[in-house]
């Protein structure tokens, strides 16, 4: 199970396929990708003073980032600390969503940005020199944008809910993230 977790470790008997539906479960099928990207969806909700435009910067910053980082990592460029820094990004996200933490959107932009790059890089090193690159780079843009949603929905919701509801959800991703670093350690 914790192999399964960590999108980039080869858990898929190093078999990867490629195309727009690939692309667009990935981020479905990875546990790691699927609770940052619900989680940056979450904390924009839960941290917005404004509904508009508050809740979208760390989204869009999120999944603009993730391309720039898939297209440094199809260019070849080498990040240290891939895999402890997307396990990193987990144990961040978590916590903001748990503390409900309001951030300058500049912060906040810059935080969910610096997580995405890796998280784009480690997918762009993946898929170098493959067939159908920019059709899986937009399957999982298209994911990640509507796991975000999914996020934003779920966060607004819970806006005015049991204050509890949010800070489980958030501890669930710090001990992903924690099970992560550990492993990628």
């Amino acid at each position: 199970l914790p192999l399964a977790a960590l999108a980039h470790t080869g858990a898929d008997a190093g078999v990867h396929h490629h195309g727009l539906l690939a692309g667009f479960m990935h981020p479905l099928t990875g546990a790691d990708h699927l609770a940052a990207m619900v989680a940056v969806g979450l904390w924009s909700a839960l941290a917005a003073r404004r509904a508009w435009p508050d809740l979208l910067w760390a989204p869009l910053a999120f999944a603009g980032m993730l391309l720039a980082g898939a297209l440094m990592g199809l260019a070849g460029l080498q990040l240290p600390a891939v895999e402890p820094m997307i396990a990193a990004s987990l144990l961040v996200l978590g916590l903001l969503v748990a503390t409900r933490a309001h951030l300058p959107a500049g912060v906040a932009v810059s935080v969910v940005g610096l997580f995405a790059v890796f998280h784009g890089v480690a997918h762009g090193r993946e898929l170098a020199g493959t067939q159908d690159v920019a059709i899986t780079l937009a399957g999982m843009v298209a994911a990640t944008l509507l796991l975000h949603t999914a996020g934003i929905v779920v966060g607004w919701a819970l806006r005015h809910a049991n204050a509890w509801l949010p800070r489980i959800a958030g501890a669930g991703v710090v001990a992903l993230g924690a099970a992560l670093l550990a492993q990628a350690a």
